[in-house]
């Protein structure tokens, strides 16, 4: 195990009718507040007015910005920095899922910042301060309602970047189940490969000595894998609900990476592919994922022989590493698929005609990943294994 120092000042507000905590969690950080938020579904479900209450209650003057794309684009980014900046912005709060808060974290540095915020996204340049913000959570999936990281894509260059800073940590997050009642069945689905595919990227390491980290990876694999058929059969379902909700959070909060060093290959082909395409991110994982890990089994057979019978019950008996380890992939695949996620390129139209600017796109800063460095190539390989 490596040396590490875990930090995580996310104050969590979990469970039924929690949004009574908002204004109380937003007392210290002023009444000029900035609402971000998606397409409208926080509307139709009620939360956006019973928000609108809240702020109301404790006397705040709001402004708004709606329409934050799936993968948030830079363009929105810059609308909410020009908002802040114009309106001297105290407090920016996202409602809605893992796309808001991403957009919201660029908004909070940006707006602190005298150039153009993509030198934050592209890591030409480091933020130095950021208006605080807080989270009303709506979908399961993404984890960044209690983590630094952000994922933002400039749609005009076909690129798709992540990006973090401590400065972006969540002030608070409010985390209600019955927020994600209207989740539709797809981003349900999609939120639950999100997740898992957080905890993969993690377990996908060489540390070594990581016995306790490995057990709380399985262990969300395992309990989302117990969930998932039953909610999307029932997705007004408010314990389940609550346990995927809470899965989701769990697996990109810090926890399961205290001193290991994940691969997060797979992720950055995946912003490649949905920064030519605009596919779902959870999508493109679903679909990517179990290729790179054929592509990588024989960095270390014996770790992923170790998830396939620990997560995947594969039976070890009279095989090698390599063949456990490879029928354990197939059966990620194979549940995933049971769900409703795709599990090939072709799902969303993608042939062959744009592998090599996806390459290219993936190849952007350089070799990347720490399961297996991967090159041009590799990632050709795995984009056509995907197709």
């Amino acid at each position: 195990m490596n040396s590490f120092t875990y930090y995580n000042p996310t104050r969590l507000v979990f469970g039924k009718g929690q949004l009574s905590q908002l204004a109380e969690e937003m007392k210290p950080y002023g009444k000029k507040v900035l609402v971000v938020y998606g397409g409208g579904s926080i509307k139709r479900s009620g939360l956006y007015d019973n928000v609108m209450t809240e702020l109301e209650k404790m006397g705040a003057t709001v402004h708004e910005l709606a329409g934050v794309e799936p993968n948030p684009r830079l363009t929105t980014v810059k609308k909410g920095v020009e908002i802040c900046k114009t309106e001297g912005i105290e407090f920016i709060l996202a409602v809605g899922g893992g796309s808001v808060i991403d957009c919201t974290k660029a908004i909070a540095a940006g707006a602190k910042y005298d150039g153009d915020v993509w030198d934050l996204v592209t890591r030409h340049a480091m933020p130095e301060a950021a208006i605080p913000f807080g989270t009303v959570l709506t979908l399961a999936a993404t984890g960044s309602e209690m983590n630094s990281g952000s994922v933002i894509t400039n749609w005009e260059t076909s690129e798709k970047y992540g990006w973090g800073s401590p400065l972006v940590f969540p002030k608070f997050s409010i985390l209600d189940p019955v927020n994600t009642f209207t989740v539709p069945k797809d981003h349900t689905i999609y939120g639950m490969v999100d997740m898992m595919s957080h905890v993969l990227e993690t377990y996908l390491n060489h540390t070594g000595n990581s016995d306790l980290q490995d057990r709380f990876a399985e262990s969300i694999l395992l309990t989302v894998m117990e969930a998932a058929p039953k909610l999307v059969n029932d997705l007004e379902n408010y314990d389940l609900r609550e346990t995927i909700l809470y899965n989701g959070t769990m697996a990109l909060n810090g926890t399961i990476s205290m001193g290991v060093v994940g691969d997060w290959a797979t992720h950055n082909i995946e912003h490649a592919v949905s920064a030519v395409y605009d596919i779902p991110h959870a999508g493109g994982l679903a679909i990517l994922f179990p290729n790179l890990m054929r592509h990588v089994v024989d960095e270390n057979p014996a770790r992923l022989a170790q998830l396939a019978v620990r997560v995947f019950g594969v039976d070890s008996e009279g095989k090698t590493d390599r063949e456990v380890a490879l029928e354990g992939i197939d059966k990620l695949s194979a549940f995933w698929t049971s769900l409703g996620a795709p599990n090939q390129l072709a799902h969303y139209d993608i042939d062959d005609s744009k592998l090599d600017l996806i390459a290219d796109r993936a190849m952007k800063r350089g070799e990347f990943g720490n399961f297996k460095t991967l090159n041009k190539e590799d990632v050709l390989t795995i984009l056509r294994m995907s197709l």
